[in-house]
């Protein structure tokens, strides 16, 4: 195996580790988010429209986490690791 394969295949199990974690994470910090709202609302039903507007201000910043990372592996796919250029490589 050269260090070209070694790299390309590090690069994408590292893509689908982040890819796979971020998902994850993502998804608890949103059910964490809508589940301590309708605890919220259950309490106080009268400041309904307060909590909604928190909670989707929070799930807006949650989600922008995953797009950044999302980028990110992305470019250390493409830029860091050049896995298109060793995959073709190797394939010729």
């Amino acid at each position: 195996m050269n260090p070209e394969a070694l790299i390309a295949a590090a690069a994408l199990i590292c893509f689908g580790i982040i890819i796979s974690g971020v998902a994850f994470g993502s998804a608890v910090g949103d059910g964490a988010v809508a589940s301590k709202a309708v605890e919220a609302i259950s309490r106080q039903p009268e400041a309904r429209p307060n909590i909604f507007l928190f909670m989707f201000l929070g799930v807006g910043v949650l989600e922008a986490v995953p797009f950044i990372a999302i980028a990110l592996s992305f470019y250390i796919l493409l830029v860091v690791a050049k896995v298109p250029q060793v995959v073709s490589a190797l394939v010729k």
